[in-house]
């Protein structure tokens, strides 16, 4: 299973919409948004991880488009015929996300200290780095769940759709104290704005609520559902 964790993480960093989607694009947008007009440091730094969030939600959400394309040119049908499990193949590509994700955090973190001067403590930038790696995963299994049930086309359009509702209704391009009510509330209960806690918390110098963790954990088991059924639906039809 190492040998094909390595193959698609292979594939997707030299993926030249990968790169420009998952990571040029998350950085681009931190600076632009951080660089008109009086900006506050405060707001530098909300604005970096949030960022760093959009980012790697984008990269998660991309391992079910592979997932998707895999399936039309019949190479998840050459996977069943190896020695590898199901399991083992939906391992693998849960952990390609979770690796891809890395280069998009890792390069909005580093625009941040070196190109916006946000300042934090060492131990800050590594668990700001070490939360959001692991608070994607739900993420990731979203992307799975809709690359296996959909096609390469429609998986596309459904992870960009998710993509670009979760990061605006969430507060990752705008602060959510700018939504009017009803909205502020909506955005509590979305994984990205949760998600987008985790980091915020630890630059403010304390660790996350257990609010953001129990909301993410419940979003965790469902889009994890979502994937095991959408595999479900797709081996039944093999």
């Amino acid at each position: 299973m190492i040998d094909y964790l390595l193959l698609e993480v292979r594939r997707t960093l030299r993926d030249v919409g990968f790169v420009i989607g998952g990571i040029a694009m998350p950085v681009m947008m931190y600076l632009l948004f951080t660089n008109i007009g009086e900006i506050d440091g405060g707001w530098k730094t909300a604005s970096m991880v949030g960022m760093a969030a959009y980012g790697a939600v984008g990269s998660a959400l991309n391992t079910g488009g592979g997932v998707a394309e895999d399936r039309a040119i019949g190479w998840l049908r050459q996977l069943r015929v190896t020695p590898m499990t199901p399991r083992q193949v939906v391992t693998g590509r849960a952990l390609t996300g979770s690796v891809t994700v890395l280069p998009a955090i890792v390069v909005v973190l580093a625009a941040g200290g070196l190109v916006n001067g946000v300042r934090l403590a060492a131990w800050q930038w590594a668990a700001i780095a070490l939360l959001l790696w692991l608070g994607s995963i739900p993420f990731t299994l979203l992307g799975l769940g809709n690359g296996y049930r959909l096609t390469a086309q429609t998986t596309g359009v459904a992870n960009m759709v998710c993509n670009l509702g979760l990061a605006v209704v969430g507060g990752l391009w705008f602060p959510v104290a700018l939504f009017p009510g009803w909205l502020r509330s909506v955005s509590a209960f979305t994984p990205t704005h949760r998600f987008a806690q985790l980091g915020t918390a630890v630059a403010d110098g304390h660790a996350p609520t257990a609010g953001a963790i129990l909301v993410l954990t419940a979003w965790l088991l469902a889009f994890g559902s979502y994937a095991v059924m959408s595999y479900r639906r797709y081996a039944g039809n093999i």
